[in-house]
């Protein structure tokens, strides 16, 4: 199988953070460089950790992004920021220094998650990163490094760590119990390890990307795309939108990363049930909500307008995900013209959203859309 962009030198801003929604880099950049010569705004409603952006910025296209999940904010805008590896470490740094005192969580799970050490100077960065009023280059590339390094699986060499917990996964939370029981019934214990040298290694990395400057870090806005004022009057400039909607059944993005959600100043536990999800309860609801979200995009002042649409269904639903899209775009009240409809090329490889649903099973059906406002 041929080697895949993410693991491209080049390409690693984008994976500055594990994130299990996502679709590969392949993707944005086939459907971009059709539109390279035109030079439009690129948007995506459902921006995750920001794929589309970065394909965009790759292609020296402006893009936008919306998101309802904060730690999806915190990634994505690290794709439009400079990546500069000795102000970031120095602000650690400093961070660490300044609020060594900052509070630490005293549960069970955050004991056995992380040595005592590391997990003081995670909460002094932590507490520095919260008393941020206004974003920088320095300060997003160091939230969105800090979230790549907080969870992941251990190293046998200790100068190869890359994460700073116990055994985990990399790109969802396991929740407390169930962690806990893990690692005393295996006997695993978190690694003693030096949080600015894990930081460096992950900077260092990105250091050698060389893309061009687009756009400006609020162009990644926090919001619910099914509402009109998530696209704000100087926001609807776009005229090609690029994204992947949630894939029927999945509800549980924000709970599955509760870990990373609570750097960023969430609970120091898992707090279940998010109302700016699509609805679930139903195919019907489904559509229509998801229909409101290519309403929205509709309201763009640009002449023209194609959208580029990957959807899919997990394994075990019995939903017809074309039909499904088909109706979402009906219920939007616009009319849309359908260019193209295909099978997915990356449905079995790179990365899924099914593959967080449905480990081990078959790949998901996935299906490419282009259609054209008319």
């Amino acid at each position: 199988m041929p080697r895949t962009l993410a693991y491209e030198r080049d390409n690693a801003l984008n994976a500055i953070c594990p994130y299990f929604t996502m679709f590969p880099l392949e993707y944005p950049l086939e459907v971009l460089e059709q539109y390279r010569e035109a030079n439009p705004v690129v948007m995506d409603p459902f921006c995750g950790r920001g794929t589309t952006l970065f394909a965009a910025r790759k292609l020296g296209l402006s893009a936008r992004g919306i998101d309802s999940s904060p730690i999806a904010i915190a990634i994505a805008r690290a794709k439009l920021a400079a990546v500069y590896t000795t102000k970031a470490l120095a602000l650690a740094k400093r961070y660490i220094k300044e609020y060594d005192s900052s509070t630490v969580p005293d549960s069970s799970f955050f004991k056995t998650a992380f040595h005592p050490n590391v997990l003081r100077r995670v909460c002094a960065i932590r507490e520095g990163l919260l008393r941020v009023g206004r974003d920088t280059d320095t300060t997003v590339i160091l939230r969105a490094a800090m979230l790549g390094c907080l969870h992941g699986p251990m190293s046998k060499t200790p100068e190869r760590h890359s994460y700073f917990s116990n055994q985990m996964p990399r790109t969802f939370s396991s929740k407390p119990d169930y962690s806990v029981r893990y690692w005393e019934e295996n006997g695993l214990v978190a690694p003693e390890l030096d949080v600015l040298k894990v930081l460096q290694r992950k900077l260092t990395r990105l250091e050698s990307t060389h893309l061009p400057k687009t756009g400006v870090l609020k162009d990644v806005r926090k919001g619910d795309s099914r509402i009109a004022a998530s696209l704000p009057p100087s926001c609807r400039d776009f005229s090609v939108v690029v994204t992947s909607p949630p894939y029927y059944g999945m509800r549980t993005y924000v709970e599955d990363q509760w870990l990373r959600n609570w750097f960023l100043g969430g609970p120091d536990h898992v707090a279940y049930g998010n109302s700016e999800q699509l609805q679930h309860a139903g195919i019907d609801s489904f559509a229509e909500s998801l229909g409101r979200v290519w309403k929205n995009m509709a309201r763009t002042k640009a002449e023209d307008l194609d959208m580029h649409i990957r959807f899919g269904i997990i394994p075990s639903s019995k939903v017809d995900a074309k039909a499904l899209i088909r109706a979402s775009l009906e219920a939007s009240g616009v009319h849309w013209d359908e260019v193209s409809v295909r099978s997915a090329k990356t449905a079995a490889s790179g990365k899924r959203q099914a593959d967080h649903m449905a480990a081990g099973s078959a790949a998901a059906k996935e299906y490419d859309f282009h259609v054209r406002r008319s």
